[in-house]
């Protein structure tokens, strides 16, 4: 029951999902003239689209019904869509600030992880003397995480001037990080999470119905504390900008 409270809109996107996938394959035979299901994983949709909005067939009722049918499934569909992203993903930052494992004022676990470098990190190497900016993100060279990233890159100093150590973390490779860095000049460390313990250590959550790692930081004290906590999946440079203002904060 705890799985289908969590995930409701994971649920409901499968539940209403299903008629849909239904009623849009056989609307989509008819479109194109074929009884074959392979028409429903061709990428061919123009036809398909002029046919959904189109005024319709007076003369073939049937048609009418099912192209009407499919529309409004798919409208509620659409529906489901703009909710979750107005309310679920609301929901989950919420969740994140107030239900996961580390917490504002808490203090901040201890984990290690290799670099890009292949050399081990541990955190307990630079707590009580540096300011923390510890990031996580989804994925190496993907376009909102390397926006990201160079925005870091390109504060570097400035967080250099606060006495401030960046830390991005992802579940790519050693191998994958290294690339990363090298492509875009990235100074700072990269920490290679794979199996995504340090993911799970942080309780960092997922976005996108589960389906996409999320994008979180953390800005810790000297003292080892939490003192801020930024989630956003898609305000990739505010992650940069937040942190920041935060430390200007500490001054």
């Amino acid at each position: 029951m705890s799985f289908l409270i969590n995930n409701i809109w994971l649920v409901l996107f499968v539940i209403w999902g299903i008629p849909l996938t239904w009623f849009r394959s056989r609307f989509r035979k008819v479109v194109y003239n074929t009884d074959s299901w392979i028409i429903n994983i061709k990428p061919v949709f123009m036809k398909e689209i002029k046919a959904l909005f189109s005024i319709g067939n007076p003369g073939n009722s049937g048609y009418n019904r099912l192209r009407n049918s499919y529309r409004i499934y798919l409208s509620v569909y659409l529906l489901l869509f703009i909710l979750y992203f107005n309310f679920g993903s609301q929901a989950q930052s919420k969740m994140a600030d107030e239900g996961g494992k580390v917490s504002v004022g808490s203090a901040i676990p201890g984990f290690s992880s290799k670099d890009q470098n292949g050399n081990l990190f541990d955190i307990s190497s630079v707590l009580g003397k540096k300011n923390l900016v510890i990031y996580f993100y989804p994925k190496d060279d993907s376009p909102g995480c390397t926006k990201e990233a160079c925005s870091f890159r390109d504060q570097f100093e400035v967080f250099n001037e606060a006495d401030a150590l960046i830390i991005g973390i992802s579940s790519q490779s050693v191998k994958s990080h290294k690339e990363f860095a090298e492509k875009y000049g990235l100074k700072y460390t990269l920490l290679s999470d794979e199996g995504e313990k340090l993911r799970k250590l942080f309780g960092v959550p997922t976005n996108f119905l589960g389906l996409i790692p999320g994008r979180v930081t953390y800005i810790v004290n000297k003292e080892g504390k939490v003192v801020y906590i930024f989630n956003s999946q898609t305000q990739a440079v505010q992650h940069v900008e937040e942190a920041l203002k935060i430390l200007k904060e500490m001054k």
